[in-house]
């Protein structure tokens, strides 16, 4: 498993961990953090190699985005 940590990034900012090299993600998550946080997407990078997260909240500019993925050889 990889992950980026908690960080704040401005409203629908994609946040994306990869994959040591010949790995492929098999799943993933994300969190986003804050007051009125809205998690907006968590899903595969198109090429299979990592996660994606984004998020808003709705009071602010900014989001807390935590992003995980689960990799393996395949």
């Amino acid at each position: 498993m990889v992950s980026l940590p908690n960080e704040n990034v401005p409203n629908f900012e994609r946040r994306t961990v990869y994959c040591p090299d010949g790995k492929k993600v098999l799943g993933g998550g994300a969190e986003a953090r804050g007051n009125t946080a809205i998690l907006v997407g968590s899903f595969p990078t198109d090429d299979g190699t990592g996660w994606i997260g984004l998020g808003r909240q709705t009071d602010t500019d900014n989001v807390g985005i935590s992003v995980f993925a689960i990799c393996a050889d395949v």
